[in-house]
């Protein structure tokens, strides 16, 4: 039980005065001077509230931190970012990363029965998440945490629906840890596929990798949600036939409603649905309608999942895909903006990165259609649906490298800006004069992830790397190896 007792009038009277002041003003205790000498130091920010707000030394208990009017209450201090409207996220901030819970304590976890009872379970049934904000586009060093603003608090408590997700979860590492006991495999060659769970899990993933002790973490998704809520931005709900706790669920509603529309049009799938084709600047419809079709399946509210609240919980993001006749891709997916300050950081290890962590959590929910015979985007025909997720060798061997290149490239001072040449190998010019170019990051001709520029025009380069002046940069995976993938998955 935890011996840090506070009364609910006390645990106000602490944080309400700090909501507003920085790290360091509230570090009454000096909690920052170890950073001096320790500038890469983690966890700073959840010291300061626990040593100089609260006043108790740090821990490694597995049970709550606080006892507040006798329940007990884990603090966990959560840090948030802006979010550029570049990534055309829709919303201001998101979850910093993923929240670190408790150790999955491999020693004890297959002997444990109830959910209810596990120590992951008493860590989370209520939570005090005090907020700061990471206020900062670059990576910066512990020290600097003493500028980072205290953006407020929130008591939470996870939701009926949501605690049936959080068991499951907790029952697939569980019950992993529990086969490799009762049939005595080697623990040694076993434990490290403990990491591939993550695609299973749906709230949760496990992290740092065997043979560091694993950690229950909530993902950054599930984080982001919370935060997101917390701060103003509402989600739309699930028809109530429509809900669903774990993949598996999702998978048998996406099933049929694939027997619903499948051979359909996207016309006649909107016509049905009762979604509008609303047109683009060309005339033409806008693509944004097979996005529309596919959230009015699940709400009337939504005009894309990712609005939809249980879906942005589970890390689901929509995409659509066009396959020709002979089911070649018909474009390359763009998926996040690169942080350059982040990729070029001396100190971090790649398993630790944002890109890492997206290819880690997030999970794609495909609209499959082919082209129709008439050429427009609305005839085309509704093949099904197809999830794709991406598993722990995709991102050693398609992600990990890119990243490596692009810190190799900008660190030995290898960038360059190369000028696209034609058929002819003369210098290509875009409509209004200037030769077109773009810096040696990897491209789809030998990458599967690569890089690629996105900007309004030619005149317009805002970001500036080695003094060489660029679009802003993102990452995007290969269309045609998305149409492999697709390929190899089942349709649902």
């Amino acid at each position: 039980m935890a011996d840090h007792l506070f009364s609910m009038e006390e645990v106000l009277g602490i944080l309400n005065p700090i909501v507003g002041k920085t790290l360091g003003e509230v570090d009454r205790n000096n909690v920052f001077n170890k950073t001096e000498n320790n500038p890469k130091i983690t966890g700073i920010a959840g010291d300061v509230i626990e040593q100089s707000v609260f006043g108790y030394p740090a821990d490694v208990k597995q049970e709550a931190d606080l006892l507040i009017d006798d329940r007990p209450v884990e603090l966990k201090t959560t840090g948030v970012k802006r979010v550029s409207s570049r990534n055309k996220s829709g919303y201001a901030i998101e979850a910093k990363e993923p929240m670190s819970i408790t150790a999955v304590s491999l020693d004890k976890i297959a002997q444990q029965d109830d959910f209810y009872d596990s120590t992951l379970w008493h860590k989370l049934e209520e939570l005090l998440l005090v907020y700061y904000l990471y206020d900062s586009d670059k990576t910066v060093p512990a020290s600097e945490y003493f500028h980072f603003p205290i953006q407020g608090f929130q008591f939470f408590k996870f939701s009926k629906e949501d605690q049936i997700v959080l068991e499951n979860d907790w029952k697939i590492v569980r019950d992993f840890v529990r086969n490799v006991e009762k049939r005595n495999l080697n623990k040694q060659e076993e434990f490290p596929k403990i990491s591939k769970l993550r695609t299973e899990m749906s709230f949760m993933d496990t992290a740092p990798k065997f043979p560091n002790s694993p950690r229950f973490r909530l993902t950054k998704n599930f984080v982001t949600t919370i935060v997101q809520e917390h701060f103003g931005k509402e989600f739309q709900p699930l028809l109530p036939d429509k809900k669903f706790s774990n993949l598996s669920e999702l998978k048998r509603i996406l099933s049929n409603l694939s027997k619903e529309f499948i051979g359909k049009t996207i016309k006649e799938i909107a016509e049905i649905l009762d979604v509008q084709l609303e047109l683009s600047k060309n005339g033409k419809v806008s693509k944004s309608i097979s996005s529309r079709i596919l959230a009015k399946m699940f709400s009337n509210q939504a005009n894309k999942i990712e609005d939809i609240l249980l879906f942005h919980k589970f890390g689901f993001k929509s995409k659509t895909i066009v396959l020709t006749e002979k089911n070649k891709r018909t474009e390359d997916t763009k998926l996040l903006m690169v942080d350059f300050d982040e990729w070029l950081d001396n100190d971090i290890d790649f398993e630790y990165t944002s890109i890492r962590d997206f290819f880690a959590e997030q999970r794609f929910l495909f609209s499959v259609f082919k082209e129709g015979s008439t050429g427009l985007y609305e005839d085309n025909i509704f093949l099904g649906f197809k999830i794709i997720s991406f598993d722990d060798d995709f991102i050693e061997r398609k992600v990990k490298p890119v990243w490596e290149q692009v810190r190799y490239l900008i660190k030995s001072n290898k960038l360059e800006l190369v000028i696209e040449k034609d058929k002819n190998g003369m210098p290509k010019v875009n409509n209004n004069g200037i030769i077109i170019e773009a810096p040696n990051f990897p491209k789809s001709r030998d990458y599967v992830v690569f890089l690629r520029g996105s900007g309004k025009d030619s005149t317009a380069k805002p970001l500036e790397i080695n003094g060489l002046k660029m679009y802003y940069q993102f990452v995007w995976i290969k269309g045609s190896y998305l149409a492999e993938m697709l390929n190899a998955a089942e349709f649902l």
